[in-house]
């Protein structure tokens, strides 16, 4: 159990490190949010540019509210202290 939360740590703050990321990121929690998400999972669906792993893992992590919450909340508090 501790290097399954470990690892949820690493990634969050590695998703808050970068600031691409981290925008879309904080951008896919407020459309989870505020129930647009099926514009974005369309307009990633149909991005040339993106290979079939990367939209597949996108698609999933977008759909996942309580992980988008948890991005959210890491980076909120994280960024306070800086």
């Amino acid at each position: 159990m501790d290097g399954l939360w470990l690892r949820d740590i690493e990634s969050l703050e590695a998703i808050s490190q970068d600031d691409d990321t981290r925008r879309l990121f904080l951008r896919m929690a407020h459309m989870s949010q505020n129930g647009g998400l099926q514009p974005f999972l369309r307009e990633l669906a149909d991005d040339r540019d993106l290979d079939a792993e990367t939209k597949s893992t996108l698609t999933e992590l977008a759909q996942d509210a309580t992980f988008l919450h948890a991005v959210e909340d890491y980076v909120h508090r994280t960024r306070a202290f800086h």
